[in-house]
């Protein structure tokens, strides 16, 4: 590099010299920072090499928009360096300089609260129209068994049905156990024990049940079903199967959609014997409760509330199934993106188990049920 400025103010020309490469970029940032870069023409003749390092700090250090005038009538520049400044011109004008940028807070949060909303209302745009076609191919294929799929309704019925029997027993069995427990800490202050067992009773019937057991499927199933579609996807399954004239829609979603609508009420019904039982072990070992007395109790609740909460299985799992399924169909195509997309699964499951659960008690209470 020459003693000379690199780039240089003279007689309204603006001079380009030197190397303005990587090699030499924080010379030239400590140097140009002291030029007069106030010009109306560019000499480049003395310039000896340009890269984008080079490139870029010209566009700080003259602004996008002043090196793109200056480049319409510069002289002793070649075409591959003038393509060169205009390409590193166009692409930083595109980022606002740190020292323009203005931070609105309100506005910035209300700008992604709306955003926000947006993506919600087409996720659910998307959901809707994802359960419409998977209704309309159900009712095409309920009269035509010859296009079932029995083997696969059967495999989904032993992966999400038989193999998630245990955890739901054990689970509920414990918590009937804690709601037994807390129920009785607070009835003992009023000489009302024996009220335990009513509460353990119509909280497992109406609501825990089919909640515990809704909720530990749309963890279990729901993510494996994402996880097997979106493999899937990216082994670029789906597409052969495209190719092949198939129905993903038969083959993949109807399968693990009958399997949750057979499976989610059967073990619904479970989850309500096991809480029962966790209840009845804590009030025959603490409670001074016989067991017949525990079973009399029981027999005495209405089976209506029995009935209503199982009524919430079907609609469950149509949630649950669909959810999985969607998520899986929507994978990219790379080991992150199923990631991603089974953990949205999980979490976008078990939310709308909980609010299709809340809107239900609020609709049961309203009706006087």
């Amino acid at each position: 590099m020459t003693d000379k400025l690199p780039l240089e103010t003279e007689r309204d020309c603006l001079h380009l010299r030197g190397d303005w490469t990587l090699a030499h970029y924080r010379k030239l940032r400590a140097r140009i920072g002291r030029a007069t870069v106030s010009a109306s023409r560019l000499d480049a003749s003395a310039l000896t090499g340009l890269d984008t390092a080079g490139a870029s700090l010209l566009v700080q250090a003259l602004g996008a928009s002043r090196l793109r005038e200056l480049l319409e009538e510069a002289n002793g520049l070649s075409g591959e360096r003038h393509a060169l400044l205009a390409a590193v011109a166009d692409a930083m004008s595109e980022q606002t300089p740190p020292s323009e940028r203005r931070t609105y807070r309100i506005g910035d949060h209300l700008a992604r609260l709306g955003a926000a909303m947006i993506r919600s209302q087409q996720s659910v745009q998307l959901f809707l129209g994802f359960m419409g076609k998977a209704l309309a191919t159900l009712f095409v294929d309920l009269p035509r068994p010859w296009r079932w799929r029995y083997t696969a309704l059967v495999a989904q019925l032993h992966q999400t049905g038989l193999n998630a029997v245990p955890i739901v027993l054990l689970l509920n069995f414990l918590i009937g156990a804690v709601v037994a427990f807390l129920g009785a800490t607070v009835l003992r202050e009023f000489g009302a024990t024996i009220y335990t067992v009513d509460l353990v009773g119509y909280a497992f019937m109406r609501e825990l049940g089919v909640l515990l057991a809704a909720i530990l499927l749309a963890g279990r199933t729901a993510s494996a079903f994402t996880a097997q579609i979106g493999s899937m996807k990216v082994n670029e399954e789906l597409d052969a199967i495209h190719v092949q004239g198939l129905s993903a829609m038969e083959l993949l979603v109807l399968p693990r959609l009958l399997a949750l609508l057979i499976v989610l009420p059967l073990l619904s019904f479970l989850a309500v014997l096991a809480g029962l039982a966790g209840g009845a072990a804590v009030a025959l070992m603490s409670l001074d409760i016989s067991l017949t007395r525990y079973m009399a109790i029981v027999q005495e609740i209405p089976v209506r509330h029995l009935l209503l909460g199982l009524s919430k299985a079907p609609v469950f799992a149509v949630a649950i199934a669909l959810i999985g399924c969607l998520e899986g169909f929507k994978v990219s195509g790379s080991a992150s993106s199923v990631g991603e997309h089974t953990t949205s699964a999980v979490v976008q499951s078990i939310v709308a188990v909980i609010v299709l659960n809340a809107i239900a008690a609020l609709f049961f209470m309203e009706m006087g049920w």
